[in-house]
């Protein structure tokens, strides 16, 4: 079975990536669930949850930060070793492998030591005030000492399904999940620790997978081997040209959410607050949302790169139509939920009925266009899987960087006041999905027909 042996080039294309692709999906449910009860744990607490949710969602920036160099590491590193695999080359992607695992060693090191410094100046500059500082300081400057092991499970995660193994995969995230989910009520409520708390058991979670990661890749298990640290330069620049892009795309949303932070407090008023962690609502119920549609891209991707390094072209093509249909499903489904029934998604993470009416009419606004986010994943993913690393880091800005971060700037000031901020997302879901989906029609989709033709002659 390829979920098994690795082999993505058997079966029918749709069943391939499902079969790879739910462990994933299973795998990132508990790790968004273990996000999720952080915020339920946090927003519910009975003194201050609103105010520990804003300083939360002030930290969501810098959190983001660290996850974008998981990912420029691993989607360009995971990828390269897939295709790798595909022409056969196994020494070749072990030593991308270890490239990888050096780069988010060091670069781990040196995030906490810098993070853990100028996180006061920093969280005031993303819209921090005196009343959401402490808490927001009390969070990160524990969270920031689990760097190395949020990149190594983050980061190192990905190559274990890409060799096949996604059911080890999913071991990652479970362990940090069922230990998160353990830990936030000891450590919030019994030990009164708070948000503080949460971040420490944030932190014991991600260490416990790292280590399942480490442990795995350097088992006889595992398909490409971890030996130690390992630096090639020549695969380094080529995974850097291919993940660059999911670096970008997580960079730039973290300057976006900076930006957003910023005009909610100027445009808030009063209840900047409220509305600072209304956003911080939104982003739960938007890992709630993708979630379906995660398992799905990753699985596709690795089946992508594979059938694409071994010249098998019509599975390509077969899978990124399956990408983009059931993404497109899901995504209306997910629409009409938050069009229809708000309330009670938002009342998960808060009982302040002031948060939840603020959040219900926001959330409404951020969601309108979600179903052309199907075109973004499925664009996207099809421009990092196939090695075409320049239009992937072009549609990543060109969402957000010059659609939503400009609209977040300019709709406040022309009439909209601070649903503004939540209209920018609408019209960049819009505008950046149908702009990226119809280019990889026309660049890749095309190409791949052209491809199989000349080998069917």
């Amino acid at each position: 079975m390829a979920s098994v042996t690795g082999d993505f080039s058997k079966g029918k294309v749709s069943m391939v990536i499902l079969k790879l692709g739910l462990p994933m999906m299973l795998a990132e449910l508990v790790h968004v669930l273990y996000n999720i009860v952080d915020r339920m744990y946090i927003g519910h607490m009975p003194e201050g949850g609103t105010l520990a949710l804003t300083g939360l969602g002030i930290c969501f920036p810098l959190i983001t930060l660290i996850g974008a160099f998981a990912n420029l590491f691993s989607t360009g590193g995971a990828t390269l070793a897939t295709i790798a695999r595909g022409a056969k080359e196994d020494r070749k992607a072990e030593r991308i492998m270890g490239t990888s695992f050096t780069m988010l060693l060091l670069i781990g090191l040196l995030l906490t030591g810098l993070l853990y410094l100028t996180a006061p100046v920093t969280l005031r500059w993303l819209g921090g005030d005196d009343e959401t500082i402490p808490t927001a300081m009390g969070y990160f400057r524990i969270y920031v000492l689990g760097t190395v092991s949020v990149l190594i499970s983050l980061g190192m995660n990905p190559f274990i399904s890409a060799q096949g193994f996604p059911k080890i995969g999913m071991g990652t995230i479970l362990i940090g999940a069922i230990l998160n989910i353990a830990l936030d009520p000891l450590m919030i409520y019994t030990m009164n620790m708070g948000i503080r708390g949460a971040a420490l058991a944030t932190v014991v979670s991600q260490t416990a997978s790292a280590i399942w990661v480490l442990g795995f890749l350097r088992s006889r298990r595992a398909v490409l081997r971890l030996t130690g640290l390992h630096l090639d330069w020549n695969e380094l620049k080529r995974i850097v040209s291919l993940g660059v892009t999911g670096f970008t795309f997580r960079v730039t949303n973290s300057i976006t959410q900076a930006i957003v932070n910023i005009m909610l407090k100027t445009w808030g008023g009063p209840l900047s607050t409220i509305y600072v962690g209304a956003m911080s609502l939104i982003n739960s119920l938007r890992e709630i949302m993708s979630l379906p549609n995660s398992g799905i891209v990753m699985g596709g991707q690795s089946v992508m790169s594979y059938n694409y390094g071994a010249k098998l072209y019509p599975r390509v093509s077969k899978s990124i139509r399956f990408i983009f249909l059931s993404g497109l499903f899901v995504n209306i489904v997910m629409w009409l939920l938050v069009m229809i029934v708000p309330e009670p998604l938002i009342r998960i993470f808060t009982s302040d009925e002031q948060l939840i009416r603020t959040a219900v009419v926001c959330a409404r606004i951020y969601f309108g266009a979600f179903p052309f986010m199907a075109m973004q994943q499925a664009g996207q993913s099809t421009f990092v899987s196939l090695n075409y690393p320049r239009y992937a880091l072009f549609f990543s800005l060109l969402r957000k960087i010059v659609l939503v971060a400009p609209l977040t700037l300019l709709l406040p000031n022309i009439g909209l006041g601070v649903h503004g901020v939540f209209w920018a997302e609408f019209a960049s879901q819009v505008i950046g999905a149908t702009a990226c989906f119809t280019t990889m029609y026309r660049v890749i989709w095309r190409h791949l027909r052209k491809e199989t033709n000349q080998l069917i002659r």
